[in-house]
């Protein structure tokens, strides 16, 4: 079952990423990849997890941007997988980039000091 969860999460997040790239017109959608998705097991909900470039108020419109249009994601889902349910989709923030960068920038200022302490 867990596999099953795996693969249709996958194609669920294949389908948006398309969608988003391909389908959505609309100004407040700003350079979004969909990082990852969760479908309940009974397949009605599903959260999709979106990496945003830009600052936080274009995040948050972005998401905006896509939760107004869910009902054309909903139906690009349904017609592309044909699933018996298609889910209901929410759509989160995936911090996770950042976190990243954060922590590289942590490395790096750590690092010289590993350096020095190793020379001597």
């Amino acid at each position: 079952m867990a596999d099953r969860m795996r693969r249709v999460d996958e194609a669920v997040r294949e389908v948006l990423g398309d969608a988003v790239s391909r389908d959505l017109k609309d100004p407040r959608i700003g350079f979004v990849t969909v990082t990852d998705v969760r479908t309940s097991p009974d397949l009605r909900h599903a959260t999709a997890y979106v990496s945003v470039l830009g600052t936080s108020a274009e995040q948050e419109a972005t998401l905006e941007g896509l939760r107004s249009a869910h009902g054309i994601l909903q139906s690009r889902i349904a017609a592309e997988l044909r699933m018996k349910r298609t889910p209901t989709l929410d759509f989160v923030l995936d911090h996770t980039a950042e976190r990243a960068q954060q922590l590289e920038a942590l490395i790096d200022q750590v690092a010289p000091h590993d350096e020095e302490d190793h020379g001597r």
